[in-house]
């Protein structure tokens, strides 16, 4: 719509994730960092938490690009269950293994799976989307599944990502025991509000812009009502060149975002931070 009008080649601000945009500030070069350290030292847990739209996904899509699928089986859950029996039927379906049939034989066949796998040189990765989601019962499956690594054998690795929710269970007494085997874990934290005018430049270059299209004033009423959050910026700069492209302006200056920032504040359906952006 308004790719042309601006140079654009394409839109900089989609929601959807997308590993050839991560924006590698601190947080997100750490929260990478663990999560590449807890595959290669054969962690038998790794977490990495944050807020919703914070840009966890994306690095996890990062990271499988990075897994050689000739060394490594990957099974990855994003509709996670609460339940203990349903979350490993779950888990075979990652793995393309046979999901249907009593506990015990399932647990059997994974078993066997495993094994197979290490002694073909393989190692196996569960990837764990939406952890947060996980109750109580399905956590501690997880933790006896990981009984089968011995010794300095790792036959399964897991990674959970997850909302804020997942680091407070983890905190509860009843899951030290779980806690206590997780090796390799990051909160991925907000934007800082230099980040953001950084992040939003990032963004538009990427895209193919020849100037950053938001003032300074722009990005830090952008910074201030999204929290920092990278969706929360998407969704309010990608507006923003609407109603830029709309009004024909060359820049999107603190005025238009005022506007954009109240619309969505009275309007939308997103929550965004701040009072009364002063225009």
């Amino acid at each position: 719509m308004y790719e042309a009008f601006y140079g654009l080649q394409e839109k900089p601000f989609s929601i959807l994730p997308d590993p050839d945009l991560i924006y590698w500030g601190r947080a997100h070069r750490m929260a990478f960092s663990m999560l590449e350290f807890g595959v290669l030292n054969n962690a038998q847990f790794t977490v990495i938490t944050g807020e919703v739209g914070s840009g966890k996904t994306t690095l996890v899509r990062h990271l499988l690009r990075k897994v050689d699928p000739r060394q490594t089986n990957v099974g990855l859950i994003s509709n996670t269950p609460r339940g203990r029996d349903e979350l490993l039927q779950w888990i075979m379906m990652s793995l393309n293994l046979p999901y249907e049939g009593s506990i015990p034989s399932l647990l059997r066949i994974f078993q066997d799976f495993l094994y197979t796998q290490r002694a073909r040189g393989r190692r196996t990765l569960l990837i764990v989307d939406e952890a947060q989601n996980l109750g109580e019962a399905a956590l501690e499956s997880l933790r006896m599944l990981s009984n089968v690594n011995v010794d300095k054998d790792q036959f399964l690795q897991s990674i959970l990502v997850g909302q804020p929710q997942l680091r407070e269970t983890l905190l509860r007494p009843e899951l030290l025991q779980f806690a206590q085997r997780v090796s390799s874990d990051f909160h991925l934290k907000a934007l800082s509000r230099d980040e953001v005018g950084e992040y939003i430049g990032f963004r538009l270059s990427a895209a193919g812009a020849r100037v950053h299209l938001f003032t300074n004033e722009a990005c830090q009423l952008v910074a201030e009502a999204s929290g920092g959050i990278p969706r929360m910026i998407n969704i309010l700069c990608d507006t923003a060149l609407v109603y830029g492209y709309s009004s024909g302006a060359d820049h999107i200056t603190r005025k238009m975002m005022g506007e954009v920032i109240e619309d969505k504040r009275n309007f939308g359906i997103f929550p965004v931070h701040g009072q009364m952006a002063a225009v």
